[in-house]
């Protein structure tokens, strides 16, 4: 499944491009993330409880930063499973930052998200749905984050 977007927060590229790879802004911008710690300065654990529906899943997985080009670009690489045998996981990564006039800065991001058993049945849909709305509370909580660290 491919999944891409672009969004638009206030902040200078530098101090986006900080908080988005600092573990403790990810686990509070994330909704459901429960644990994200780094292991290495490339490397993340994860832990994320999501509900599609009816269906909670908590899923754990491990991310690497296979390129990054500071402070536009970054590709990772995650693979995990959905705790309780639902299945198991992918997804291929890449984020461009771009800073905009008015001192804002855009975010492009486009994944390739592969998934193998009962998180397969949910159905394209169905996650395409989630991953936006995923999506925007994290652009609100990210936006949240740079406002207080600049004070803007």
């Amino acid at each position: 499944m491919q999944i891409d977007g672009k969004f638009v927060v206030k902040g200078k590229i530098n101090d986006v491009w900080a908080l988005v790879l600092e573990p403790g802004t990810l686990a509070s911008c994330i909704p459901g993330a429960e644990k994200i710690e780094s292991t290495d300065n490339k490397t993340y654990n994860c832990l994320v409880k999501q509900s599609v529906g009816p269906i909670s899943v908590k899923l754990q997985f491990v991310v690497n930063l296979t390129e990054i080009t500071p402070p536009t670009y970054v590709k990772a690489v995650g693979r995990g499973e959905a705790l309780g045998k639902l299945g198991t996981f992918g997804i291929d990564l890449t984020v461009h930052l771009a800073e905009q006039t008015g001192g804002t800065c855009e975010i492009d991001y486009k994944a390739d998200v592969s998934m193998v058993g009962k998180l397969a049945t949910f159905g394209e849909r169905i996650m395409r749905a989630k991953v936006k709305s995923v999506g925007d509370e994290f652009t609100r909580n990210l936006e949240k984050k740079l406002k207080e660290k600049t004070g803007s």
